[in-house]
């Protein structure tokens, strides 16, 4: 049987030369982290529907009568920075660089889930990408901010609890808690990741059929009235459309056909690797299939839609063609991304 030879990012190179791209691509991922940071950051109190909200609130803070509803991990965050006097703009620029961290963390769980030993910080680099070419990580950004702080960490404690790493599972589902209570209906799934992949399939088919015919949002009516209630006085008034999102749900299940699609373009045993993580993806939906016909229900899928750029990485990362792994076209792509989230941000793109 021939073994696997791992992706060497720089070989027949020398030590020093090695070195001196690890340092450059180093540079190049803080510069793009930097730039963007900077953009949200710095952005004016319109842009993004959260923005007037969460500024008010900090001003609060930075009088120190606050009265918030926000989670005890956001407030500490919030206490802390206005305790030292900041700007609103350095306020939102340290919440950006929270979520960059939170990537970060993503990204090097992921990689090391996928078998990966070197080329970390090539893979970094496809992940900031296709997460900025995301226009759901601009909503992560801009808009619901709390919840994108809890959304890679629920990515994390899924992976952690599907190879039953139960410390790991507890530690990041709380992290992700304690930005935003919504990680706590993603984690109430976690169990399913214990079923065979046939009945995982089966449970997710029922699940998908159920929400697109409105039997779901009957059920909860006519079952658990305080719940459909919560659902649907979320933000109500909003223009935002409620109801069954056929194009929500039907979008969402080809993310997590492509893996299979994709198989044999990616390397072995990576390919597998990753249609087990379209899995974790595939747990990630049910909330939305559960809740997803209230108002603002994209807010189920932020946790599943931010995996995706993670999934694509690893397609690229650990692809059989050279040209779509190759270090340089990735880091491009990298700094072509930065342009995209920019435009982005000023334009409010958001899903």
């Amino acid at each position: 049987m021939s073994s696997v030879t791992p992706y060497v990012e720089y070989s027949n190179r020398s030590n020093i030369s090695t070195n001196a791209r690890h340092v450059l691509s180093m540079l190049l991922i803080l510069a793009a982290c930097l730039f963007v940071d900077l953009v949200v950051g710095t952005r004016g109190i319109d842009v993004g529907s959260d923005t007037r909200e969460y500024a008010y609130s900090y001003h609060e803070f930075l009088g120190g009568s606050a009265h918030t509803r926000y989670e005890p991990g956001f407030v500490l965050v919030t206490r802390l920075i206005s305790a030292l006097g900041a700007s609103l703009q350095m306020y939102q620029c340290v919440l950006f660089a929270l979520l960059l961290l939170m990537a970060v963390l993503a990204s090097r769980r992921y990689f090391d889930y996928l078998g990966g030993t070197r080329g970390h910080l090539t893979f970094l680099s496809a992940s900031l990408m296709f997460l900025l070419v995301s226009p759901m990580f601009v909503n992560a950004s801009i808009n619901a901010v709390r919840q994108g702080l809890a959304s890679l960490p629920v990515f994390i404690a899924l992976m952690a609890f599907q190879q039953r790493q139960w410390r790991a599972f507890f530690i990041y589902g709380a992290i992700g808690t304690c930005f935003h209570y919504s990680a706590l209906v993603y984690l109430a799934f976690a169990p399913l990741l214990l079923l065979n992949l046939k009945l995982l399939r089966i449970a997710a088919i029922i699940g998908f059929v159920a929400y697109c015919s409105g039997l779901t949002m009957m059920v909860v009516r006519a079952a658990l009235p305080l719940v459909y209630d919560a659902v649907m006085d979320y933000e109500l008034g909003s223009k935002y459309k409620s109801g069954v999102r056929i194009d929500f749900a039907v979008f969402s299940i080809f993310w997590y056909v492509l893996p299979f699609m994709a198989s044999g373009l990616v390397r072995k045993p990576y390919n597998t690797r990753i249609k087990d993580s379209a899995t974790v993806y595939l747990v990630m939906l049910m909330p939305f299939f559960m809740l997803g016909w209230g108002n603002f229900s994209n807010r189920y899928l932020f946790s599943a839609y931010l995996a995706i750029s993670l999934m694509m990485a690893g397609i690229f990362f650990h692809s059989r063609l050279s040209m779509l792994r190759n270090p340089i076209l990735l880091r491009v792509g990298l700094i072509a991304s930065c342009a995209v989230f920019y435009y982005y941000v000023s334009n409010q793109v958001l899903v």
